[in-house]
């Protein structure tokens, strides 16, 4: 009986929940499909838009690359390392995103599978940071296999290159119950071990909640900011709530895209920013500093 009050008890904020969060990750396109079958590309290309280069000495490695970059975040994230001065790359499956924004112009967009190595894995050596956006919804094997085996290998492949910083984009937990959302969290968590692996000294785990702005799909601009921003005022200074039994974690504030975007450039630039889980709290102190 008391798990069936339980269960019944928490089912509608888990739905309100589970809609925020698809609507955040994935509200007016399709997540990045990380199935290198219907990734389109040329016999002889490995990179679209990339040239060869001379690998560079350490002291030139400067420029960012952002997984996932034509995303709702990658597209902040971006841009906010191009608000700094920083030289930005790009990679996704799609490329360059359907923004008619001018700042577009300054980033090099890529295609690429992040499963095909081979395709990409050269651009890592101008790179000093990687920035991972990657993540979405399905299957609990698709949900397992982009926020968590796709991370994998991006984040194997950036150690054996010799990339400086690696922060990944991951998502609170919200004490779901297991069932819910399994192969997203499996996924998630899995990723985040990796990091802790490859980069034991020099990889940030951010950990948003419901992430909220004003998200442009060409010419329409989806407002999540509606919904987001009331909330995240009420609740970002319930921090001693969060530590309820059951409850508790469905209360953690939403974040503003602009401060996950700003603390993640931090992260990946400033090594003052400690290896580490940062939580939704840290997220909002890094993005409110200049």
């Amino acid at each position: 009986m008391a798990a069936r009050y339980l269960k019944n008890q928490r089912l509608p904020a888990v739905r309100l929940w589970q809609s925020m969060m698809i609507s955040s990750e994935n509200a007016g396109g399709r997540a990045i499909s990380t199935s290198s079958a219907r990734f389109q590309e040329t016999p002889n290309s490995k990179v679209e838009e990339a040239e060869p280069v001379d690998k560079p000495s350490p002291k030139d490695r400067t420029r960012i690359l952002v997984l996932g970059g034509n995303g709702f975040v990658g597209t902040h994230v971006c841009k906010e390392a191009l608000e700094r001065g920083l030289p930005v790359m790009s990679l996704s499956r799609s490329g360059r995103p359907r923004l008619t924004e001018s700042w577009v112009n300054d980033v090099i967009w890529l295609r690429g599978d992040l499963f095909e190595a081979d395709q990409w894995k050269d651009q890592l050596s101008e790179v000093t940071a990687v920035v991972s956006c990657v993540g979405g919804f399905g299957s609990n094997a698709q949900m397992r296999r982009i926020n968590g085996d796709a991370n994998i290998a991006a984040i194997d492949v950036s150690a054996e290159k010799g990339v400086q910083r690696f922060v990944y984009i991951s998502a609170a937990d919200f004490g779901l119950p297991s069932f819910i959302l399994k192969g997203y969290y499996e996924g998630k968590r899995a990723a985040e071990d990796a990091l802790r692996s490859k980069f034991p000294y020099s990889g940030v785990i951010l950990r948003p909640g419901f992430i909220h702005g004003n998200r442009k799909v060409g010419s329409m601009t989806i407002p999540l900011s509606a919904i987001g921003t009331p909330l995240e005022f009420v609740m970002k200074n319930l921090k001693p709530v969060t530590q309820l039994p059951l409850i508790g974690p469905l209360l953690i504030p939403p974040v503003k895209v602009t401060a996950v975007a700003k603390a993640a450039v931090r992260a990946a630039v400033d090594n003052a920013v400690p290896p580490g889980v940062v939580d939704v709290w840290g997220i909002m102190r890094l993005g409110d500093r200049t």
